[in-house]
């Protein structure tokens, strides 16, 4: 008899949700994790007292009710709303486009007004089909916010040019004829007071849990204590590359603790103009509404990702969605091993999206 039920690899919230559903039942668990603290990317650190998302912003927001239930379960949530700000040399616009991006660009202010600028603006670039990002982007919106609010960021965000990113990638761009500054369109959204370490803590309470644990140095131990496997990494990595390295974007954050209470007045500033070399400004208080006497701001770089680095945005090309479909494939044929989560279905997921995956993959495994 195996000594335990699953191990699962990865104490991110997919493998916290399956460990805390299976041990609901009886079942005996091990979580696995090769950083050294639980959580995953959604990890958030005490720094003056201040919640750090140590892994980029991560912002709650869903329109599904019994995700939504599921998640308060564990923690209460705050009223928090996303509400960016762009700055493009020293102009500041409201994200996601609205009305008051509009105005601010163009001195509109009725609907109709911006709409029939969108439009002029459209018909002069005369693009009739798309042959790249670019071209996309100004046959959605226009000259104005693709250049102001749309080249320059993107471009730091891949590492390429607009002109050389297929048009794909933004098949549209949500436009709001309102003065609302709402990013999310979700009917529930807000922030875990207290941060979300507090969420995977109580999920993963009374779980054996391994931290400093990398699954692949000691894989047969492993699989040999266990009847099945929840594997959340990365599933080239989980065959070798047999099939070849799956890309992505990575990121780099640099934080600083500052000695004032109040550094940008927002708990997210993105910087679009392709000079500035970080894509946004994190402000954590502003998250929950602090009031310490210092603040903690996270600037986030996005990076080249080699093999190594921590994986963030998957390159979903035709080149990487064909050697994901041959792993893909493999995994289906597996009786032992469960995939979840981004880095196993190499998708990029919002964290809404990871639970409602997680939910379905217990009721599946669990259930039988």
């Amino acid at each position: 008899m195996k000594k335990y039920n699953y191990i699962i690899v990865g104490s991110g919230i997919f493998g916290a949700i399956f460990a805390y559903e299976a041990n609901k039942i009886g079942k005996k668990c091990l979580v696995i994790d090769k950083r050294s603290h639980i959580g995953g990317n959604i990890y958030c650190e005490d720094i003056e007292g201040i919640n750090v998302h140590k892994y980029g912003a991560h912002i709650f927001h869903t329109s599904n009710k019994k995700v939504w239930d599921y998640i308060n379960s564990f923690a209460e949530f705050n009223r928090y709303t996303n509400s960016p700000i762009a700055i493009y040399k020293d102009e500041l616009y409201n994200m996601p486009f609205n009305m008051n991006t509009f105005n601010r660009l163009w001195g509109v202010r009725t609907p109709s007004e911006a709409k029939a600028k969108i439009a002029e603006q459209i018909l002069e670039s005369n693009i009739m089909k798309p042959q790249n990002l670019e071209e996309q982007a100004i046959k959605l919106v226009g000259k104005d916010i693709y250049e102001k609010l749309i080249k320059g960021y993107t471009e730091k965000q891949w590492g390429t040019k607009a002109t050389e990113l297929p048009a794909f990638i933004i098949k549209r761009l949500p436009v709001r004829f309102t003065y609302d500054n709402n990013y999310f369109n979700d009917k529930y959204q807000g922030i875990p007071i207290g941060g979300y370490t507090k969420i995977i803590e109580k999920m993963l309470k009374g779980i054996e849990v391994r931290l400093n644990t990398d699954f692949f140095k000691s894989r047969k131990e492993f699989e040999n204590l266990t009847e099945k496997i929840v594997f959340t990494g990365m599933i080239d990595e989980f065959y070798n590359y047999k099939f070849g390295t799956l890309e992505y974007r990575s990121l780099r954050f640099e934080n600083e603790i500052l000695n004032q209470e109040n550094y940008q007045g927002n708990a997210v500033i993105n910087y679009t103009e392709y000079e500035v070399p970080y894509t946004r400004i994190i402000e954590h208080k502003h998250f929950e509404y602090g009031t310490q006497p210092k603040t903690v701001i996270t600037k986030e770089y996005p990076a080249r990702w080699n093999k190594g680095d921590e994986p963030y945005y998957p390159i979903n090309n035709e080149r990487n969605n064909i050697i994901y479909s041959k792993y893909k494939n493999l995994s289906n044929k597996e009786t032992d091993v469960i995939f979840g989560g981004r880095l196993a279905e190499y998708k990029y997921y919002d964290m809404h999206n990871v639970i409602e995956q997680a939910l379905k993959c217990t009721e599946k495994e669990l259930q039988k």
